[in-house]
């Protein structure tokens, strides 16, 4: 039998003993169970790709004073278990001298593993933008969920989820940055919206060496784009677009956040691209051109 100073004041007093399953080899799904941490294995779709080790310390001190207030999850695989959500709980248990974890257990396949732990992950109130705009990427590429759905599980607008998902086209000394909290989520949201990545970077060493406040930023972003819209490119154009187009281009990308391209030639004849890497971001675009259609 485990004893039940393990708890701590904190398991002990949250959860009725009669629903806690003290016996480490009885394990009860649904129920709160007492695992020997040598049978837990780590999550191997952990999304989280850095612990802070100072932090971690801290949360050991408090599980060894006061234990596992909340319970990981874990898989049972054969006489083993594998951590769903609770990483950072575990490591902690482990650090604090712990034996004995409080777990639910529960069965789960490998793509079902991986969406929990995403889902768990961006949840948490402690990640980086880079790091959530990661796992939303990942819940897309790997589990096939639109941003529709991820919405639903996360709870988080559509909308949230897309600006965390720009991120990741930012040039990587940017990435770095935002994952460094050097700039912040608005400022990196308005250096999105540029497309030469030398005048980005510009702006970016700027915000750092001067401080800038994310509406200063915004208002260079705009100036970026202006300059972008009128300038000759190296290779002779067919045509030159008369201000009208540039003025669309400008106020359509400002408006979907993303670099379009815009063609003619001497005949008026050309194309509009504007670029989605994604059937949920194409979805996000057919709803701008819905409402805007109807004002």
């Amino acid at each position: 039998m485990v004893k039940k100073s393990v708890l701590g004041r904190g398991l002990g007093a949250l959860i009725d003993d009669n629903k806690y399953e003290k016996n480490p080899e009885v394990q009860a799904l649904g129920l709160v169970n007492e695992i020997e941490l040598g049978k837990i294995k780590a999550n191997p779709f952990q999304p989280r790709a850095n612990f802070n080790i100072d932090a971690l310390e801290e949360l050991a001190q408090s599980v060894a004073k006061l234990g596992i207030i909340q319970p990981i999850t874990l898989r049972k695989i054969g006489d083993e278990f594998q951590i769903i959500s609770g990483e950072r709980r575990y490591r902690a248990a482990q650090i604090s001298g712990l034996k004995t974890i409080p777990a639910y257990v529960r069965e789960a396949d490998d793509q079902s593993m991986l969406e929990m732990a995403l889902v768990e992950n961006i949840q948490r109130e402690d990640l980086n933008a880079i790091e959530i705009a990661i796992s939303y990427q990942r819940l897309i590429d790997e589990c096939q969920l639109t941003q529709e759905t991820m919405s639903e599980r996360v709870g988080k607008s559509r909308a949230s989820i897309s600006n965390y998902l720009r991120l990741l086209k930012l040039p990587v000394e940017v990435q770095i940055g935002v994952r460094d909290n050097k700039i912040s989520m608005g400022h990196a949201r308005a250096l999105a919206a540029i497309e030469d990545d030398e005048r980005l970077l510009k702006i970016y060493f700027q915000i750092i060496n001067e401080d800038l406040s994310v509406r200063k930023v915004e208002i260079l972003a705009k100036e970026a784009l202006d300059t972008e819209a009128v300038e000759i490119p190296n290779k002779k154009p067919v045509s030159t677009l008369p201000d009208s187009y540039l003025d669309f281009k400008k106020q359509l990308a400002l408006r979907v956040k993303q670099k379009i391209d815009l063609k003619r030639d001497a005949k008026g004849k050309g194309k509009l691209i504007i670029p989605f890497n994604n059937d949920s971001e194409f979805e996000e675009l057919v709803r701008l051109f819905n409402k805007l259609s109807e004002n």
